[in-house]
């Protein structure tokens, strides 16, 4: 849950604040960090819950390779690499865009998925 419900502008980016066991940790307005190093399994929890997603072992895994693939190539991972890498890993039934979506409700595994792996927002994102 944000601990902040009113809202922080530093410089042009209005700020909130979540409460990660009993820690405020500063997100922009829509969740994403704004120090990556506060990242944690437990701020991803707490995301989580305030974004009304139930995590299975298949967020996880999504979440793991964002952030894997991210520090290996020093880039975020689009889409199609997601699908391409779970359709080997789930086969092609959920191993495809739509049901990363499905599982990704709020912005799909690109913009949800990066808030929760504690990814910047994506280039060119609004």
């Amino acid at each position: 849950m944000y601990a902040d419900a009113n809202t922080n502008t530093l410089g042009n980016v209005t700020t909130r604040s979540i409460d990660v066991n009993g820690k405020a940790v500063v997100t922009d307005i829509e969740g994403y960090l704004m120090d990556l190093d506060e990242w944690s399994e437990d701020f991803v929890y707490a995301l989580a819950e305030q974004e009304g997603l139930t995590l299975t072992d298949e967020h996880w895994q999504v979440i793991r390779f964002i952030r894997d693939y991210e520090q290996e190539h020093r880039v975020q991972a689009q889409v199609r690499t997601m699908i391409s890498h779970f359709a080997k890993v789930w086969g092609p039934e959920r191993g495809n865009n739509h049901y990363l979506h499905d599982i990704f409700p709020k912005g799909g595994p690109q913009k949800q998925g990066n808030r929760l792996a504690g990814i910047r927002r994506t280039r060119g994102e609004h």
